[in-house]
């Protein structure tokens, strides 16, 4: 009877002498200690560890992340984002200057399908399309709504908390005996 993985490991290899590993008789190869043993499934570690690979909390980790998503859903959704008339490096009359920024993707696209493999057609496409995208978030307005002063302070305290308590649950804790 095999109680121990040190005593299996010396009966496999006792085995694997005796009877040898001939074409007839294909013996599994055992790797002594096991995974489970040596803790190799854990990165060569004994036993699973905190957030981080440290000896810190994972508890702590995760309800940080959830305190800490709650305080900017609240904050994110007391914002408004409008935007205002598309000027874009004073480009354009009047403030408008949305058909000028389509120029190169229009001539991008142009040469595209003369040329599929064209270097000049990418780069004009590539290029318009992130005018127009720098474009679009330059001339974005945020707007925080009008809340109490209660309600601002409550939705700050969550995120503050939040991020404070997934740095204390990767931080590491004080020794755990075995």
């Amino acid at each position: 009877m095999v109680s121990s993985p040190g005593q299996f490991c010396k009966f496999v290899k006792a085995f694997r002498d005796h009877f040898g590993n001939k074409k007839k008789h294909v013996l599994p190869v055992y790797n002594c200690p096991t995974m489970s043993d040596s803790g190799a499934s854990f990165g060569g570690k004994r036993k699973f560890e905190g957030a981080g690979g440290t000896t810190g909390g994972v508890g702590e980790f995760f309800i940080g992340i959830l305190i800490a998503a709650v305080g900017f859903y609240l904050l994110f959704s007391h914002v408004q984002v409008h935007s205002s008339y598309w000027n874009f490096m004073g480009l354009g009359g009047a403030g408008r200057s949305f058909g000028i920024s389509l120029i190169p993707l229009l001539f991008g696209v142009g040469i595209l399908f003369v040329n599929g493999r064209s270097v000049l057609g990418w780069f004009l496409s590539v290029a318009g399309l992130l005018f127009i995208l720098a474009g679009i978030l330059i001339n974005l307005d945020i707007y925080f709504q009008t809340t109490s002063l209660m309600n601002t302070l409550i939705m700050l305290f969550l995120i503050a908390a939040g991020l404070g308590l997934v740095v204390k649950g990767l931080r590491p804790h004080g020794q755990k005996s075995e």
